[in-house]
C-alpha cells in the first residue's frame, strides 16, 4: 500500500515565515492559483480540520471524500502564532524556547513531544485500517509539522524531525507493507512529490539552488 503524506498549499504566513500553528490561515491567491489536480484519485483523503488543508485537498482530489482528523491539526506554537522570528528576536520566552532546541513547550501551546504523539496515534489506526482492508492507497493532507512527526517516527531512511518538512503541496509516498509495519511499524520513503504547476516548481528548484 502507497501512503501519500502531504502538506497544504502556500499561504501569505508561509511566505512571511510567521508561525502559524492552529490558527486557521486560508490559501493565499498565489498560493491556490499555483495548485494543479494530483495525478492519483483516492475515493477518501484524511485532512487537517484546518481550512489550508482542506482547500488544498479540494484542488488536488476534487472526487474525494475529506475525512476531518482532529488532531491532524499542526502543532500549537501559542504566544508564538502569527509572529514571524524577526519580530521575536528579543522576546525572551521565544529566546528560551529556541534556546531549548524547540523541544520546550510553547508559552499558551504545546510541546512538541506532545503534538508528536499526538498526530502519530491519529496516524496509526488509519495505517492499520487501510493495511486490514486491502486498501491501495492512503492518502493524508495535513501540515509541515504532521510530516516531521510521522516521518521522523516511522519513516526510512532514518532522518531527524526537522529534515522531513516538505514542500507546500508536496510531501512524500512510502511504501506500507503489512508484515514489516505490523514488525517494526517502519515505512519506506518511495519517492517525493508536489502538486504545483511546472512553472513553478522551476522556481522553487532556483530558489533551492541559489
Amino acid at each position: 500500500m502507497k501512503i501519500y503524506l502531504l502538506r497544504h498549499g502556500q499561504t501569505t504566513y508561509n511566505v512571511e515565515k510567521r508561525y502559524q500553528g492552529t490558527l486557521d490561515i486560508p490559501l493565499s491567491e498565489e498560493g491556490r492559483a499555483q495548485l494543479v489536480r494530483a495525478d492519483i484519485s483516492p475515493k477518501k483523503v484524511y485532512v487537517s480540520p484546518l481550512i489550508r488543508a482542506r482547500s488544498t485537498a479540494d484542488i488536488l482530489f476534487p472526487d474525494a471524500e475529506q475525512v476531518v482528523i482532529d488532531d491532524f491539526r499542526e502543532m500549537c506554537f501559542g504566544i508564538f502564532q502569527g509572529k514571524n522570528y524577526i519580530e521575536m528576536e528579543r522576546d525572551p520566552e521565544y529566546i528560551a524556547w529556541v534556546g531549548e532546541y524547540c523541544e520546550g513547550r510553547c508559552p499558551g501551546g504545546e510541546r512538541k513531544a506532545e503534538f508528536c504523539d499526538r498526530t502519530c496515534n491519529a496516524f496509526v489506526p488509519l495505517v492499520e485500517e487501510a493495511l486490514e482492508n486491502g486498501e491501495e492507497m492512503l492518502v493524508i493532507m495535513a501540515h509541515g509539522g504532521s510530516q516531521m512527526a510521522i516521518m521522523e517516527r516511522y519513516g526510512l531512511p532514518r532522518h531527524d524531525y526537522y529534515h522531513w518538512c516538505g514542500p507546500n503541496a508536496g510531501g512524500y509516498v512510502l511504501e506500507a507493507d503489512a508484515d514489516i509495519w505490523h514488525k517494526d511499524h517502519t515505512l519506506q520513503l518511495i519517492e517525493e512529490v508536489q502538486y504545483i504547476r511546472k512553472e513553478e516548481q522551476e522556481v522553487e528548484k532556483g530558489r533551492k539552488e541559489a
